[in-house]
Formats: C-alpha cells, sequence, structure tokens
C-alpha cells in the first residue's frame, strides 16, 4: 500500500472543533470529522453510535485516524470495527481511571493549563462556546468511565500514542499503558508541549502521522 494513497481523518477533543487543527492541516491535507460533543452542540448518543458515525464519515480509505483527548475513545472504538482504517493516531489520549473524579480532573486540567501557551485561550474559549457546556458534560459522562486499554487490545492496526512532557492530562504513565495496550502500539513524547498538541506542536504531530 502506498503511503501517499492512505487518508488523515481528524476528531477533535471535548468541546473543540475544527480550529483546533487549523495549524496541523496546513502541514499535511486532513478532513476533520466533528461530532456531539466535539465540534457540535448536539445530544451525545453512546460511544459505540459516536464510533459508527465517524465510521459514516470516512471514504473508501485507507485512512488513519488521528484523535485528540477525549475524542481518542472514539477512535479507539471506531478502529476495531472497520478494516478501512489502517493505523490511528491517539493524542493526549484520556480519561486515565484516576482522572475519572471531578476533583482529579480539576487538579490535573490546571497543572495542565499552566503548560499551555496564552495565546490559545481565546481559540479555546471560542470552541467551547460554539459547542456548550451541554454536550461536553455529556459527551464527558458517556467517554470517560470508557476502558481506553482494553479497546486497544483488540485493534490490529499500528497505533502511535503522542503525549506532550507537560501533559499531566496524560500522563507517561497512562500513555505508555495504552501503547503497550495496543499489539502495534508506539509512544512518542514531545518536549515541552502540554495537551493542546495539535495547536502548539503541529509539525511534530505531521511528523507522526507522515510516518504511517
Amino acid at each position: 500500500m502506498a503511503a501517499s494513497r492512505v487518508g488523515f481523518v481528524l476528531v477533535p477533543g471535548l468541546g473543540l472543533d475544527e480550529r483546533s487543527s487549523r495549524r496541523l492541516r496546513g502541514r499535511l491535507a486532513a478532513t476533520v470529522v466533528p461530532l456531539p460533543g466535539m465540534g457540535l452542540a448536539a445530544p451525545v448518543p453512546p460511544l459505540e453510535v459516536l464510533a459508527d458515525r465517524l465510521l459514516d464519515g470516512l471514504g473508501e480509505g485507507p485512512v488513519v485516524l488521528v484523535g485528540h483527548s477525549q475524542s481518542c475513545q472514539v477512535v479507539a472504538v471506531a478502529a476495531g470495527r472497520d478494516t478501512r482504517v489502517a493505523g490511528i493516531v491517539l493524542l493526549g489520549p484520556t480519561t486515565e481511571p484516576r482522572l475519572r473524579s471531578a476533583w482529579g480532573l480539576a487538579r490535573h486540567w490546571l497543572a495542565t493549563a499552566l503548560g499551555e501557551p496564552w495565546w490559545q485561550v481565546p481559540l479555546i474559549v471560542a470552541q467551547w462556546w460554539r459547542t456548550g457546556p451541554r454536550a461536553m458534560a455529556a459527551l464527558w459522562r458517556v467517554a470517560a468511565p470508557d476502558d481506553t486499554d482494553r479497546r486497544l487490545a483488540h485493534v490490529r492496526v499500528p497505533v502511535a500514542v503522542v503525549r506532550g512532557t507537560r501533559d499531566r492530562l496524560c500522563g507517561h504513565g497512562w500513555a505508555a499503558r495504552l501503547a503497550s495496550a495496543a499489539p502495534g502500539g508506539r509512544l512518542v513524547e514531545l518536549p515541552g508541549a502540554a495537551h493542546m498538541t495539535p495547536q502548539t506542536h503541529p509539525d511534530a504531530v505531521a511528523s507522526v502521522m507522515r510516518s504511517f
């Protein structure tokens, strides 16, 4: 299979939309598939239905699915259900079991936010406003309890888990656990990056994507 024939499909993270990957898509061609809670202010169905909607948005394939943050859980489900998926990239995948409590999430989110460039704030807030708190909260309730490592054990395509070294929402231990759970998994850590790697480190992320 020629690498040039593989397409890339991006799924925004929690509350984000296509603007979160604009700089990344300036480096390589990719399609964005927004979903409820991830760019769409719409009722959030179960995780399996979200995965079906993602797969409905694919072309003939083959494709590499690229998830960010909480959309990685949707990508992990979809990858195990369709032969068009040639590989997956998980950018800062959530949710580590110890962060499923409101206190754990808030504490690590704040620590991560302090490691992000402040120029992002208006862009992120604008995306959250568009998606809306209701859809974001609903997505959290649907996706957070799912065991991503269990899902990845059934994925039979190459998997790259990418995290920033300053990302407290996706710590080294959790990222390494996910990479080892997938039969074809590998861990890539980006020095100095935090959680918003598609926006802050588009060249490095594009390099990982091209490796497929």
